[in-house]
């Protein structure tokens, strides 16, 4: 395989430099701006232990409704906030500091790492134009997190007893430890967007599909070039359908760098897949479902 992207890379030079350009660029002019702020004020605020104090005003919804600890609510905040792969390096470095147990890792790891509510706002729902309403898109991808916890909290056998492990067993950065780590992530990242923005050029390039499906294969392999290319080939609820499956599921660019950034080894990477693709179907679901009840005519 690797051979085989080498040779690609040397017989096509024009379509290398121009997706490794286009990959850069976005990660230089929206990923990196967006997500590593909060990456580091993230790991201050863990390191300070103001954990509860952030996750105060939910916490207490969290804990009831889905069986979370206090720091779990705290990896479902920083997943909801920053959107991918926050939700899942929260969750994996605090698996591997005892702050969470596996089996709460695990379920959280199936509910927290999702596109955030700045990139629905910014990026996609303005992809589809005045068709898709702003609320109906976050409900469509939001609402199904609600019975995936449920199984998921079934499957893991996650709930109230997901105590943390004794303070002295977490471990604390300092802010030189916590900004170094961060960066050390968004580089991982820049990387994975530069290759996969590569992928999507020469899938660009291929002749023998429809403008739709390749659409829809773009989605797949890179979340932002997928949703551009739908809202260029598709119109009405197919479009916004499309468009709340490729957010949802996140590319294969978005598991990459999940699993980059997931390095506790009692959180499968596997799992994550099968959950992703069950988010995404169930919110292109609840898309087409609402859209058809909510927006007649369309």
């Amino acid at each position: 395989m690797a051979v085989i992207a080498l040779v690609l890379l040397l017989t096509h030079p024009a379509l290398s430099f121009k997706g490794a350009s286009r990959g850069l660029l976005l990660w230089y002019k929206t990923v990196l701006p967006t997500l590593l702020p909060f990456m580091i004020c993230s790991g201050l605020i863990v390191s300070l232990g103001g954990i509860r104090l952030l996750t105060a005003p939910v916490r207490p919804v969290f804990k009831r409704l889905f069986g979370m600890s206090d720091a779990g609510c705290y990896v479902m905040v920083s997943g909801l906030l920053c959107g991918y792969p926050m939700g899942a390096k929260t969750c994996g470095e605090f698996v591997d500091e005892g702050r969470i147990s596996p089996s709460e890792g695990r379920y959280l790891l199936s509910v927290s790492n999702h596109p955030s509510p700045m990139f629905l706002l910014g990026y996609a729902a303005p992809a589809a134009g005045a068709f898709l309403p702003v609320p109906l898109m976050l409900a469509a991808i939001y609402l199904p997190l609600i019975p995936m916890a449920f199984l998921s909290r079934q499957i893991y056998g996650a709930g109230e007893n997901s105590a943390a492990l004794p303070e002295s067993r977490k471990n604390r950065q300092s802010f030189d430890q916590s900004m170094m780590n961060s960066f050390e992530v968004m580089i991982k990242i820049g990387g994975y967007i530069m290759l996969f923005s590569i992928l999507a050029e020469f899938v660009e390039q291929i002749q023998s599909v429809s403008p739709a499906a390749k659409a829809c294969l773009l989605g797949i392999v890179e979340i932002t070039t997928g949703i551009r290319a739908l809202s260029r080939t598709l119109t009405g609820i197919p479009l916004g359908a499309a468009l709340c499956f490729v957010s949802a599921f996140g590319g294969l660019c978005g598991l990459f760098q999940t699993r980059s950034v997931l390095k506790s080894p009692r959180l499968s990477i596997s799992h994550y897949l099968l959950w992703k693709l069950l988010h995404g179907c169930l919110s292109m679901a609840v898309f087409t479902l609402l859209a058809y009840m909510l927006l007649p005519g369309r």
